[in-house]
């Protein structure tokens, strides 16, 4: 789990990229700023803070071991001078409160440097050490690294994403989520920064005119190349809907760009602000299956989207969520033993 980002260049990360890594691992960001050798802790929500041209080493965490907290977010200390980033889980390290990262973080503080690649690298996990004094950092198990752009990665599940906004029968719970984006990541519900023409003529559709309309609420998800080829030729991109950038407000006031798709129809005159479905019935399939009934049993619940909740209380926003799905569960729900 987690992943940490190593940018020492002046080069900008993308923003689907930032994204990408804030809601895969939400648990927290810790950075350490490589122009001025300094850490800052912060939300994994606040990962605009990376776009930036400054140098950084940053740590995206999920949890697995250990409370969810600011204390348990990374780099930790080994010395007074030395810090310790890691990407993976040790699982005979840690405990329900202490990180299996500060736990190997001790292990280094009791043993000569000259020996920490050597118990670094027993393990698979990617790890980097850094001593804010001399400023110099240090990589383990490079080979597992992912370089891109000159900026390195310790995982590959944060790039080549696509942020990608949807109004109709695509939106989260509603009938083609269940055939084309049940494996993406939701990033959650947000609206057009302009006013749009919602239309709902038997299917949805959004006119290309700013400036009228609604601010149209929408759900974003973030997905890979061959999803987005997938819903572009259910979209008939571009000659029916066409797929282009457009802005949109979180409900945290944060803005983002994702792709949505327009199709410049005739204009009824009725325009929505929302499109919504009953439970769902029916998808729709572009390969020439026409529109099939959909077995919803195994993603629908009312409480979590999995069907076993692993709740996990995030000390943050003082919140139950499940650690499968990460959707947040009613904290009545949880019986405290």
């Amino acid at each position: 789990m987690c992943i940490i980002i190593i940018k020492d260049n002046n080069k900008l990360i993308k923003t689907d990229t930032l994204v990408a890594s804030a809601k895969i691992n939400p648990h927290g960001l810790g950075v350490l700023w490589l122009d001025k050798w300094d850490v800052t802790y912060h939300k994994s929500d606040d990962y605009m803070i990376l776009k930036t041209d400054r140098p950084y080493i940053a740590h995206f965490r999920f949890a697995t071991i250990g409370k969810i907290n600011k204390a348990n977010c990374h780099p930790f200390n080994i010395t007074n001078d030395e810090m310790l980033f890691q990407n993976g889980s040790i699982w005979n390290l840690g405990n329900k409160n202490k990180t299996d990262t500060q736990h190997m973080a001790e292990i280094l503080s009791d043993i000569p440097k000259d020996r920490w690649a050597e118990v670094l690298e027993m393990s698979d996990c990617r790890f980097v050490t850094a001593n804010l004094k001399e400023q110099t950092y240090e990589l383990y198990n490079e080979e597992d690294w992912i370089e891109r752009n000159g900026i390195m990665y310790s995982k590959k599940n944060v790039l080549d994403k696509t942020l990608i906004a949807v109004y109709g029968t695509l939106k989260k719970d509603c009938s083609n989520y269940f055939n084309y984006l049940t494996n993406s990541k939701y990033v959650g519900p947000a609206e057009t920064d302009a006013k749009y023409p919602l239309i709902i003529d038997g299917l949805p559709y959004l006119l290309n005119k700013p400036g009228i309309g609604e601010h149209v609420e929408v759900d974003l998800f973030l997905i890979d190349d061959t999803t987005l080829s997938n819903i572009d030729l259910l979209e008939g991109h571009p000659q029916w809907y066409c797929r282009e950038k457009t802005s949109v407000c979180l409900d945290n006031g944060s803005r983002l760009e994702p792709y949505i798709y327009f199709n410049d129809k005739e204009d009824s005159g009725v325009h929505h602000k929302s499109y919504t479905e009953d439970y769902i019935h029916r998808s729709y399939n572009s390969y020439g299956d026409g529109w099939s009934d959909v077995d919803t049993t195994n993603y629908i619940d009312e409480d979590c989207g999995c069907r076993i909740p692993e709740p996990m209380f995030d000390e943050y926003d003082k919140e139950w969520y499940c650690i499968s799905c990460m959707q947040t569960i009613d904290a009545n729900l949880i019986e405290n033993e």
